[in-house]
């Protein structure tokens, strides 16, 4: 069997082990919710629904180059009779499974650097803790509309983005000189060593408190601000910083996902299908990205954040969302 299908399999199970610690009266009110909001649809139909939905976004997400949580949880919250703590909860182990199932093969591989994403997960999964325990203290009516606003500025930040493959950084700075943040890695498509190194650490540090908060306050993972920080800021290469950032993930991650957990906000119901629909959608994805055209792909995905950002902004704000 595949290895990489292999280790999804046993972060599936271990995820699904945990979700079930949740306390049961938590996850039956969750239940009782949903059956409210759902009028006469009967609960099992909304999950059988989420597997659906989950599958079809875990090919998208992969074709966009973007992760799970960022459209699971706009979507999800906006379209799906579920209480917006679960949701976020859902998309924190959404994006973890992913980290997971990725991380230790692009440790293999010498792409995720650990120099690199050691200081900042350091001060990115601290401060995803205390995003996790403002973003279920805040009324739910403030974090929708904050959740709105965000997926439109990552919309306009997927707009404006610059991708740089190889940033050019004259001198390493004193703090990733002390720190010892640089490496070497192998070029696959040219066989040449890239010898990198990073700058501006403190202006990146700095950004990874805010990306923490937020990363803990939406259950959005945090991928897409992590990577424009260590490419285009911080000079890290593009492989690097996308490798970092996935295994960064199953950092941050866990760390706000325990907050969720131990306040009940996690449930079996909506985390194992949304969880098999993602990793099945996902190897779908790869296959389809060898022949998919990117730029089409790109802009469905802003075309999609872009409906469930404005779904989730007129929620918050209470006004008609008309299509």
């Amino acid at each position: 069997m595949n290895n990489g299908l292999v280790t999804r399999s046993a972060c599936l199970m271990i995820l699904a082990l945990g979700v079930f610690l949740t306390e049961p009266s938590f996850a039956s009110e969750a239940l009782e919710a949903a059956a409210q909001a759902g009028g006469e649809t009967a609960w099992w139909v909304w999950p059988i629904i989420l597997l659906g939905v989950t599958f079809v976004m875990g090919i998208l997400a992969v074709l966009g180059g973007v992760g799970g949580g960022v459209l699971f949880v706009p979507i999800i919250s906006g379209f799906f009779p579920f209480h917006l703590d679960f949701v976020r909860g859902a998309g924190l182990l959404v994006a973890l499974a992913g980290a997971l199932a990725a991380g230790p093969g692009l440790l293999k591989m010498n792409l995720a650097s650990l120099r690199l994403a050691i200081p900042v997960a350091l001060v990115a999964s601290t401060c995803a803790i205390i995003g996790a325990m403002m973003g279920l203290a805040l009324p739910t009516n403030v974090i929708q509309t904050a959740l709105g606003a965000t997926i439109l500025g990552i919309v306009a930040i997927m707009l404006m983005a610059k991708k740089s493959e190889f940033p050019e950084v004259k001198q390493a700075d004193a703090l990733s000189s002390a720190l010892c943040i640089y490496g070497v890695y192998t070029e696959a498509s040219t066989g040449k060593e890239i010898n990198w190194k990073i700058h501006r650490t403190i202006p990146g540090l700095l950004l990874f408190i805010i990306i923490g908060i937020m990363a803990g306050m939406f259950g959005l993972g945090a991928g897409w601000a992590n990577v424009p920080v260590l490419n285009l800021l911080m000079g890290a290469p593009l492989k690097i910083s996308v490798a970092t950032s996935k295994f960064l993930l199953s950092i941050t991650d866990t760390s706000a996902a325990w907050v969720y957990l131990n306040k009940g906000c996690v449930i079996p119901m909506m985390v194992v299908p949304s969880l098999i629909g993602i990793m099945f959608g996902s190897l779908v994805g790869v296959r389809i990205l060898k022949v998919a055209k990117p730029t089409f792909i790109r802009w469905m995905v802003i075309g999609l954040l872009l409906f469930s950002g404005a779904k989730a902004l007129t929620k918050g704000l209470g006004l008609p969302f008309i299509v």
